[in-house]
């Protein structure tokens, strides 16, 4: 876990989580915390629960047991009132970006402002202008997410996520689907802008060179649980198995091809010792 003496702004504590009683466990006894002014990477296989992190942080779901602490408010026992307090200090980059198909890029921007605040329509302007300038989109602000590509779209997902300056950002898998160019100035993008508003960041992904090049600290979740964590140098020179098997992507490892459950022998009625 990170550092005791790093000032923390969220938390999860002994947190467990599942859609429904009887099905299985997301996620189990976890307990991470995210320090102040830092970038914190979220990673694992798919279906591991990093984007339940997120939905958990933001109340879009709440915990079975433990707690979700925001700056010490606990997320998970927030009534819808105190929950859009909560969110309107959260910035969220969603996967693909998520943008309003029937607004223009310049209107995206601009609708968290008219939703969260009382600004008038000339400083919500400039303030649209300089995000749209910070991710170099200001001369796109006509344009309709139709007409932008992939790389852009995010980038203007990106601005709309940060309109607000909000102390904590979350980024759902920032790099899916960009082209080489467009994912590195996204990662960039998000290393810069951290530093620049002096937020927090968590960072779900599976690019590790990418985000080992940008993230403070690393957190590797494997059924449910946290299976690693540290800074991407100590991660780097690990000699777990899982850490291993997802930084050098090998096929064999800690997490299994097949899915849990019923051998073929059972399926199938194969005798012998088939799995």
């Amino acid at each position: 876990m990170q550092s005791l003496n790093s000032p923390t702004i969220a938390e999860l504590e002994n947190v467990s989580f599942s859609y429904a009683p009887q099905e299985r466990k997301i996620l189990e006894g976890l307990n991470m915390s995210f320090a102040r002014g830092k970038l914190t990477a979220v990673m694992g296989g798919s279906g591991c629960g990093k984007t339940t992190v997120l939905r958990l942080l933001g109340g879009q779901v709440r915990a079975n047991s433990g707690k979700v602490l925001f700056e010490n408010e606990d997320v998970s026992i927030l009534n819808n009132e105190e929950l859009m307090r909560v969110r309107r200090k959260m910035g969220m980059l969603f996967q693909f970006g998520a943008l309003f198909t029937d607004m223009s890029v310049f209107e995206n921007v601009a609708f968290p402002m008219r939703e969260h605040t009382s600004l008038d329509e000339e400083t919500i302007t400039d303030l649209v202008m300089l995000k749209l300038n910070a991710v170099g989109l200001r001369n796109a602000r006509d344009l309709m997410p139709s007409q932008i590509s992939g790389g852009m779209a995010r980038r203007v997902a990106f601005a709309r996520a940060v309109a607000l300056d909000p102390p904590l950002i979350m980024y759902d898998e920032p790099f899916a689907g960009l082209d080489p160019i467009a994912l590195g100035v996204t990662a960039r993008l998000i290393k810069e802008m951290n530093n620049a508003l002096g937020a927090t960041s968590i960072l779900v992904t599976h690019d590790v060179p990418e985000t080992f090049g940008i993230a403070d600290y690393v957190y590797f979740i494997a059924n449910g649980k946290i299976a690693a964590e540290g800074t991407p140098t100590e991660l780097m020179k690990s000699e777990d198995l899982f850490v291993r098997q997802f930084i050098d992507a090998q096929p064999d490892g800690p997490v299994p091809f097949h899915y849990p459950g019923k051998t073929l022998r059972d399926d199938f009625g194969i005798k012998g010792s088939a799995s």
